[in-house]
């Protein structure tokens, strides 16, 4: 094979190799490969009704979900993807309303404002509110079902948000 050819075939490669954008698969998802790290802080509870625990619970359950289906490393600030927000919706309301105006179930909502950067694509960037609710029997204490509730809640917000972030759906 004379020179020139192994020249040409060689650039080739080359620019074929250094054209591809590699890239992690998450469930039809990806995470550029270039990412290593994601900021997260702390969700603030702003909700008019505020439980104590709940800013604490669901900042941590955001965390183990990425830390869990991701390899990015979490990091304070400055990371290749950003989350930040805040609670901004904490409420009990009636539903299944039976014939003497009473509830049979109630339902508890919570709400988070969220708001992901991504440092590599910001057309991945969004600012969106997430709400998720799960109902329970107007016959039990708040008090008693609520962190069960909370945690169901939790699982859910963080699916959604991670989905958004990572999955693009």
């Amino acid at each position: 094979m004379n020179k020139s050819l192994k020249y040409s075939i060689l650039i080739l490669l080359a620019f074929v190799f250094t054209s591809c954008k590699m890239s992690i698969s998450l469930t039809g998802g990806t995470i550029d490969a270039r990412a290593k790290t994601v900021a997260i802080t702390n969700f603030p509870n702003n909700a008019s009704l505020v439980n104590p625990t709940l800013s604490q619970s669901f900042t941590t359950a955001l965390k183990d979900k990425i830390q869990g289906q991701t390899p990015l490393t979490i990091v304070n600030r400055d990371g290749d993807y950003s989350l930040e927000g805040e609670i901004t919706g904490y409420t009990v309301s009636p539903v299944a309303i039976q014939g003497n105006e009473t509830a049979a179930m109630n339902r508890l909502t919570i709400t988070v404002r969220v708001r992901f950067v991504n440092s590599f694509d910001e057309t991945q960037n969004f600012d969106q509110s997430f709400s998720r609710y799960a109902d329970y029997s107007s016959s039990q204490n708040l008090s008693s079902v609520e962190s069960g509730l909370i945690t169901s809640i939790n699982d859910a917000l963080t699916d959604d948000i991670f989905n958004k972030a990572f999955v693009n759906w």
